[in-house]
C-alpha cells in the first residue's frame, strides 16, 4: 500500500518522492558515543541528515548526556556552505553549575530551590554553545529547537560535539537522543 495524505480538492493525493520531502526525518542514537581529552567538535555518527538546496527546516530534538565536572558538553553544528538559521537549546549552564538562593551566594554543582541555572541564549547556526555536565553517570537533558535556512548548496548538516575542557574522563552522548529535521519550504 503506498504511502498518501488525504484527497486534495479534486480527488489527487500526494504520494511518492513529493510525500517523503514533506515527512519529517528522525536520526536517532542507536549507540552511545564517547569523547574523553578532546576538545575538536566532530560529528556525531548518528546525528546526520542531508538538506537540500534552497531549503528552510526547523529542527527540534532531546540529548541525553553526562561527563566530568570540568569537561562540560559543546556543541557546534556542521551546515553546507552559505546556511544561515538560529539555534537554541535549554539545558544546564556550564560549569561551575551556579545557583543562587535567598542570600545571593554562587554555589556549585548544587541544586538550590530555584533548581539548576539554565542556558537560554539563541544562537547562530554555525556557533558553538556549552552546557555544564554534573559528573559521570550523572545524566542531564537538553532540548534543542533550531532554524535551518540552506543557501544553494546541498550538504550535510551534522549535531557536533566534544568537551569544552579536555578530559581524561569520558563524555558520553547517549542511545535514543534524536533530532527531528522537518522541511517548511
Amino acid at each position: 500500500m503506498a504511502e498518501q495524505y488525504p484527497a486534495l480538492a479534486g480527488g489527487q493525493r500526494i504520494t511518492g518522492a513529493l510525500l517523503r520531502s514533506m515527512l519529517p526525518l528522525t536520526a536517532r542514537k542507536t549507540a552511545d558515543t564517547q569523547r574523553s581529552a578532546t576538545t575538536t567538535a566532530t560529528p556525531d555518527p548518528h546525528l546526520q541528515f542531508e538538506v537540500e538546496a534552497n531549503a528552510v527546516y526547523t529542527v527540534s530534538g532531546w540529548l541525553k548526556y553526562d561527563g566530568p565536572t570540568a569537561a562540560d558538553l559543546n556543541l557546534d553544528w556542521s551546515a553546507p556552505t552559505g546556511a544561515l538559521g538560529e539555534w537554541w537549546a535549554v539545558g544546564a549552564g556550564h560549569s561551575p553549575v551556579i545557583s543562587f538562593n535567598t542570600t545571593p551566594a554562587i554555589v556549585s554543582d548544587s541544586q538550590q530551590g530555584r533548581g539548576y541555572p539554565v542556558r537560554l541564549e539563541t544562537n547562530d547556526v554555525l556557533q558553538s554553545r556549552s552546557y555544564g555536565c554534573l559528573g559521570v553517570g550523572i545524566t542531564l537533558g537538553l532540548d534543542i529547537y533550531a532554524t535551518l535556512r540552506v543557501g544553494s548548496t546541498a550538504g550535510t548538516w551534522s549535531l557536533d560535539w566534544a568537551q569544552l575542557v579536555s578530559d581524561a574522563a569520558a563524555t558520553t552522548l547517549y542511545t535514543d537522543s534524536w533530532l527531528e529535521l522537518r522541511r517548511t519550504a
